[in-house]
């Protein structure tokens, strides 16, 4: 059975779905022709409705974002944040920080949008447990996702809401079959962070087959009911 390098389902439905979710934003509709053009990687059209709606619904005070790019999911999500809501992303590329920035800056949410340049997977260690968020996206490096994970639970609110990208990577993570040699690495790394999600004592969470593959968990027990401390 052959794949959709597009997306994780079948042509004609991402087809279908993607025709139904035009962009109407002039700055956001060209960060993606931008991404397009220079290979940039951005959340899917269809994951950035997602991203949007879940963020209204939220109404967060503080996002953590990991994988900042050109800043093109800060932007979506900084439309649904709480009044006086912030974010914090993060982003290694110093050429994507740049880029980020000025981007942000022309939406005129430089307050609101705080860029870090930073590898996430040391940074994360030294935000501290006050500085907790209610809402945080997930879409840096994927082989590093399991490796970040303690640290994503720790700072997420009780109650708070961990959207992770690219979980199903093209439908690779789903099957032996169809994924390439070169991303095996990441492919197993995938299915441990998937594994280490759905088995979590502190997280309830839902697997999509949405964009590139989603999953949604909530923070149900805090670490002082579950330990008693």
């Amino acid at each position: 059975m052959d794949y959709d390098k597009e997306a994780i389902t079948t042509p004609y439905v991402t087809a279908f779905i993607r025709e139904k979710t035009e962009q109407t934003d002039e700055l956001l509709k060209g960060l993606e022709a931008y991404a397009k053009e220079n290979r940039v990687p951005i959340a899917e059209p269809e994951t950035a409705r997602l991203l949007s709606v879940l963020t209204r619904l939220k109404q967060p005070q503080r996002v953590l974002e990991v994988g900042c790019a050109i800043g093109y999911s800060s932007l979506v999500i900084s439309k649904g944040l709480a009044e006086g809501g912030t974010i914090l992303t993060l982003e290694y590329d110093p050429e994507m920080v740049e880029i980020a920035r000025e981007n942000i800056k022309r939406a005129g949410k430089s307050r609101v949008i705080h860029v870090v340049e930073a590898d996430a997977k040391d940074y994360l260690a030294y935000i501290d447990e006050d500085e907790s968020f209610d809402m945080i996206f997930l879409d840096g490096p994927k082989a590093h996702y399991v490796n970040m994970l303690d640290d994503i639970v720790r700072l997420l609110k009780k109650g708070g809401l961990l959207i992770t990208d690219n979980v199903l990577f093209k439908g690779m993570t789903a099957d032996d079959g169809h994924f390439a040699r070169r991303k095996v690495t990441i492919i197993h790394r995938l299915r441990e962070y998937i594994d280490a999600l759905m088995a979590h004592p502190q997280l309830e969470t839902s697997i999509l087959s949405q964009g590139d593959g989603v999953t949604l968990s909530v923070k149900t027990v805090s670490d002082k009911e579950r330990f008693g401390y």
